[in-house]
C-alpha cells in the first residue's frame, strides 16, 4: 500500500517545524506546487529529491454511490511523484 502525502500534511509539519502560521504555509506549499505544474512540458527531475511524472487518464464511466447514476469522468492529465532513492524519510 502507498503511502500519500497531502498540502495539508506538508503545511501541517513545515508550521510545526518553523513556527509559522498552519494558514501561511499551506498558502506557500499551494505556491510551490503551481509553480512547478506550470513548468512541466514533460517529467521534472529534481536531483535528490525525485521526480514529477505526467501521466495521461483515460475518460471513463462514474457512479454516483447514493443515487446509482452513471456519468462520464472525462480524460485528464495527472501530477505523480516518484522520490529518488537518495532521499531519506
Amino acid at each position: 500500500m502507498q503511502n500519500k502525502i497531502t498540502r495539508e500534511d506538508i503545511a501541517k509539519k513545515i508550521s510545526k517545524e518553523f513556527g509559522i502560521p498552519y494558514t501561511l504555509a499551506y498558502k506557500k506549499i499551494k505556491k510551490i506546487i503551481m509553480c512547478l505544474s506550470e513548468s512541466f512540458f514533460e517529467n521534472l527531475s529534481i536531483p535528490s529529491l525525485g521526480t514529477f511524472i505526467i501521466k495521461e487518464k483515460k475518460s471513463r464511466i462514474g457512479r454516483n454511490p447514493k443515487s446509482k447514476e452513471e456519468f462520464v469522468i472525462s480524460s485528464r492529465k495527472v501530477i505523480s511523484f516518484k522520490k529518488s532513492k537518495k532521499l531519506v524519510l
